[in-house]
């Protein structure tokens, strides 16, 4: 596993724990859910649904895979051993990348302009200095937009853990890591 992946899984992990007790539960994966799609008031109930079920299958998917004594807790370590092993959270991360990025294309045009995508990911907990170099690194049209699909392969990228040099890079700051 490359170490950009493990910085990765980190930051993500620590946004993940909403509540920021240190463990990941299904009331972390509520809360979560509910920042972002309070972030983008433009997309329909339907997106706003499949960002729900979205988050909801992140977790029952950590939780079928890691919590063999049944506390409904999730460290991470535990995490890490799920989410770095590709095929046993591809569906999720897949899931979780196509409900995210439709959030950012309510009118279902194939794009997502800067301030869609800032505001989902701040609402997930991203610095906006990141934000902004995630943006930028995927390559923006004149108009400032990105294309849906560039972002889903790009939220897929963050969770491999052989990728390296990646857009998805550019979120982490290692020296806070």
């Amino acid at each position: 596993m490359r170490i950009e992946a493990t910085h990765r899984v980190q930051l993500v992990f620590s946004l993940l724990d909403a509540d920021g007790n240190g463990v990941l539960e299904a009331r972390d994966f509520d809360l979560m859910a509910g920042r972002v799609v309070a972030a983008a008031p433009d997309s329909d109930e339907a997106a706003h649904g499949a960002m729900r079920d979205a988050f909801l299958r992140y977790w029952t998917t950590l939780a079928a895979e890691l919590d063999a004594d049944g506390d409904g807790r999730i460290t991470f370590e535990e995490y890490t051993a799920c989410v770095l092993s590709p095929e046993r959270f591809d569906a999720a991360v897949d899931a979780f990348a196509r409900a995210l990025a439709a959030l950012g294309d309510p009118a279902g045009e194939g794009q997502v302009s800067r301030p869609a995508f800032v505001a989902l990911m701040t609402a997930i907990g991203f610095g906006r200095a990141n934000i902004d170099a995630l943006f930028d690194a995927f390559g923006p049209t004149p108009e400032d937009r990105i294309a849906v699909a560039t972002w889903v392969e790009g939220i897929k990228d963050y969770y491999a853990p052989d990728k390296a040099g990646i857009p998805g890079d550019h979120l982490v700051d290692t020296a806070a890591v």
